[in-house]
């Protein structure tokens, strides 16, 4: 029974987490060759003030909106 966990910054509309899941399940279950009803998918979504890379905080780093295109 595969667990899948995604991290990412918060933002990401419903429709696209979805497609998202569409797709790692499709290819988790031909590659694993496992049933897609054993496969379980977890967003961890973080705030960007939560989330830091370089010594530097994604909110500062990349600024208001970053990652957002096409989420509204």
């Amino acid at each position: 029974m595969p667990v899948i966990t995604i991290k990412l910054a918060k933002g990401r509309s419903v429709e696209q987490k979805q497609q998202f899941v569409n797709a790692i399940t499709a290819e988790a279950e031909k590659i694993l060759n496992v049933k897609k009803e054993w496969i379980t998918i977890i967003f961890d979504e973080y705030d960007r003030d939560n989330w830091a890379s370089n010594g530097q905080l994604h909110s500062i780093q990349f600024g208001e909106g970053y990652g957002k295109q096409g989420t509204e």
